[in-house]
């Protein structure tokens, strides 16, 4: 059936069938044949659908074996459709060569670089685990583990650690990132001197988050709380989120073009803080910025405490729409405008259209919409559409 669909020798009918996952072939061929139609100009996205929805115990088993078809794995592993959730089996399996995990060591989301610590192969691989140095992603302890198991004379004055420690955290400078940023200023710098000057204030900020910018300053014009006014609630909200404060502190100090430089080229924590900045032009700085992971997009798009010019820029981003969690976490989300939202349930498969229309918190017209996709795609194929 492989050899049959690589040829397009087969019905178009199967061919749609086959990027639905439905054939009678077992899960191993099935995943290899919609790895195949992933790059059909007809059926492509269906079939990448319907692998980001593929059963995880049969996918893990599938990527686990030493005889996974090297194009399933190459698939899996490739940036734009790397699952978190295959990463530990991927990671394990031997025909992912030591090289590739080194090339993602130094540049993978926090999320990976976890479990990358955690897998015994990595653990015993000196390439990987020096490549591991030079994530930004390492805490400081986490830095010390890996030199310790490398054998790495740690030996070096406390004042080189802390920074060491702060390059770590604010991460390498990423060249691609510094680009689009100075590409993105310059065609966006009358916007940037509009709001030049706008003090700093998160959408929707709870009162945690709004103590820690009443107390700083800064040329963005954030008032500067005196000691000797700072009340027992302050006290208390730094006692309780002191590093999550001395991140927004920090940001509330930056000018605009400042905030919009961080967004560029920031750490994950700071776009999750800007992405809800009061200021339009650094929200969009923030979805522009190469360095944001399709995790953190699928994360945006489920957020009901950003403005909505932020929902309609996601839904414009060709990037993120390829992405179908993004899809379906905006419309389920009670903040996306009602047009975006039409436009998108059509996109859903027929599981999260029955989610969809029980879903309370959406307007009436999304659930009546999912509702009749609903019906419409659970029909038997010689009643849909009657």
């Amino acid at each position: 059936m492989l050899d049959l669909i690589k040829q397009n020798a087969v019905p178009p009918a199967v061919m749609r069938s086959a990027a639905k996952g439905i054939l009678s072939v077992s899960s191993s061929e099935m995943v290899q044949i919609l790895v195949c139609l992933t790059a059909n100009p007809d059926f492509g996205e269906q079939a990448k659908t319907t692998l980001a929805e593929w059963d995880t115990a049969s996918a893990v088993e599938i990527v686990s074996s030493s005889n996974a078809p090297q194009d399933v794995l190459d698939y899996f592993w490739s940036a734009e459709n790397r699952p978190p959730r295959l990463m530990p089996a991927l990671i394990e399996n031997f025909r992912i060569s030591e090289q590739r995990l080194a090339e993602l060591a130094s540049q993978a989301v926090r999320e990976i670089v976890v479990m990358m610590l955690a897998s015994p192969r990595v653990q015993n691989s000196t390439l990987v685990l020096k490549a591991l140095l030079g994530s930004a992603q390492l805490t400081a302890e986490e830095l010390e583990q890996v030199r310790s198991k490398l054998g790495v004379e740690a030996n070096v004055p406390a004042e080189s650690k802390t920074f060491q420690n702060e390059a770590a955290a604010s991460g390498p400078v990423d060249p691609e990132a510094e680009t689009a940023h100075h590409t993105w200023k310059q065609s966006h710098a009358a916007e940037i001197a509009a709001e030049e000057g706008k003090s700093f204030e998160l959408v929707e900020a709870d009162a945690i988050e709004s103590m820690a910018a009443s107390v700083t300053t800064g040329p963005a014009g954030v008032a500067e709380g005196k000691e000797n006014a700072a009340t027992p609630q302050k006290a208390k909200a730094k006692e309780l989120e002191p590093e999550r404060l001395s991140t927004i502190q920090k940001l509330a100090r930056m000018t605009v073009a400042a905030r919009v430089k961080t967004a560029f080229l920031g750490n994950k924590e700071e776009r999750s803080i800007l992405i809800r900045d009061g200021s339009k032009i650094v929200q969009s700085a923030v979805l522009a910025s190469p360095k944001v992971s399709e995790l953190e997009a699928e994360t945006f798009a489920a957020l009901k405490n950003v403005q909505e010019n932020v929902l309609r820029e996601i839904a414009r981003n060709r990037r993120f729409m390829k992405n179908y969690i993004v899809i379906k976490n905006l419309v389920n989300n009670p903040k996306c405008p009602l047009d975006i939202s039409l436009t998108l349930v059509k996109n859903l498969l027929v599981m999260d259209l029955k989610i969809l229309q029980a879903n309370k918190n959406v307007p009436d017209t999304v659930r009546k919409v999912a509702y009749k996709l609903f019906r419409e795609k659970s029909a038997p194929p010689g009643q849909r559409g009657e």
